[in-house]
């Protein structure tokens, strides 16, 4: 029998690349699609998967529209990826952040719950629920949290009320506790793209500069295509559990900045200004995931190396922003 799933975030980097993931597996795939005043299908569009899925409208603030989403797609996978996910947002709008990421979790659990609770549930959970503890320099799924930002602290509010629903009502509920991960699809705000972005527009002679905060903080980057497939994997498993998904390789912005710059032959100490205006009210200086439980059970290893990731964001940034330029033209 095919397969459906029903995924939140579907217009976001993760949901993109786990949309097309499942799509080759031959699923049937529906995404929760939160109206918004600006478009937001630019990534589906992207992976010329858009024609592909069906989105049924929705907001993880609101169950009722949880429940018809699952009523529609009759789901035999449930993966919530949707939530307000830049850190520095949250501390901007912590209430709108935990409303989304915290609360719209349980609003899918209950959803699952009422509906039907034979439905496997994917919480994405994430690296900055640790908070990067200097007694901790590895962190593992033993590794205790101190989240550091209403988005950590949110994202740990979702995980564990899948935590509890599995336990309490028997309900298939997987956390993927994922460390950092980009792709070409990553926001314009989050740190990698930035750079990336950045790089292309200076390289190209349309930006002098590049604006960062601390640059020293380190982070285990891996490439967003390969962590949607352990999403997957831990769903296709007889028992529900929590999985650390990570490179296990930690790197600092600044270097991953001279790896930038280096691929378009530009030193990028003469491009980089630190700017104190981006730089955290509280700083996660250093996350390090330990995928050793991932490798074992789901048989999960990052494809992906640093290097090839950013070569990859900078091409196609270097291709959208020369496609900017001719339209200018």
């Amino acid at each position: 029998m095919v397969k459906s799933a029903l995924i939140t975030g579907i217009t976001g980097q993760d949901g993109a690349y786990l949309a097309k993931l499942l799509l080759e597996k031959e699923y049937k795939v529906y995404g929760l699609l939160a109206r918004r005043a600006t478009k937001t299908t630019w990534r589906l569009q992207y992976l010329n998967i858009l024609d592909k899925i069906t989105l049924i409208e929705g907001d993880l603030t609101d169950v009722t529209s949880i429940i018809r989403a699952i009523q529609e797609s009759q789901p035999d996978e449930f993966y919530n990826l949707g939530a307000q996910s830049f850190v520095a947002t949250s501390w901007r709008q912590p209430q709108l952040t935990a409303q989304s990421t915290g609360m719209g979790a349980l609003n899918c659990l209950e959803a699952i719950r009422i509906t039907n609770p034979k439905i496997k549930y994917y919480q994405a959970s994430t690296s900055e629920m640790f908070g990067g503890m200097a007694e901790y320099p590895i962190q593992s799924e033993k590794t205790p949290f101190h989240p550091r930002s209403p988005y950590g602290v949110s994202k740990l509010f979702g995980h564990w009320m899948t935590i509890n629903y599995s336990e309490s009502f028997n309900i298939f509920g997987c956390c993927g506790i994922l460390f950092n991960h980009e792709s070409p699809l990553r926001g314009i705000e989050f740190v990698t793209r930035k750079v990336t972005d950045a790089v292309a527009r200076i390289k190209l002679g349309i930006q002098k500069d590049l604006h960062l905060g601390n640059i020293d903080a380190k982070r285990d980057w891996g490439f967003a295509g390969d962590y949607v497939k352990a999403m997957w994997l831990m769903l296709q498993q007889e028992t529900p559990d929590v999985y650390v998904v990570a490179t296990g390789r930690t790197t600092t912005v600044r270097d991953m900045c001279k790896i930038a710059f280096d691929y378009v032959e530009l030193d990028y100490e003469k491009y980089v200004v630190i700017d104190p205006k981006f730089y955290r009210p509280a700083e996660v200086n250093l996350l390090l995931g330990d995928p050793a439980k991932a490798k074992k059970i789901l048989g999960w290893q990052a494809e992906t190396s640093l290097e090839q990731l950013i070569h990859m964001m900078v091409d196609a940034d270097m291709t959208r922003v020369e496609d900017q330029l001719k339209v200018m033209k």
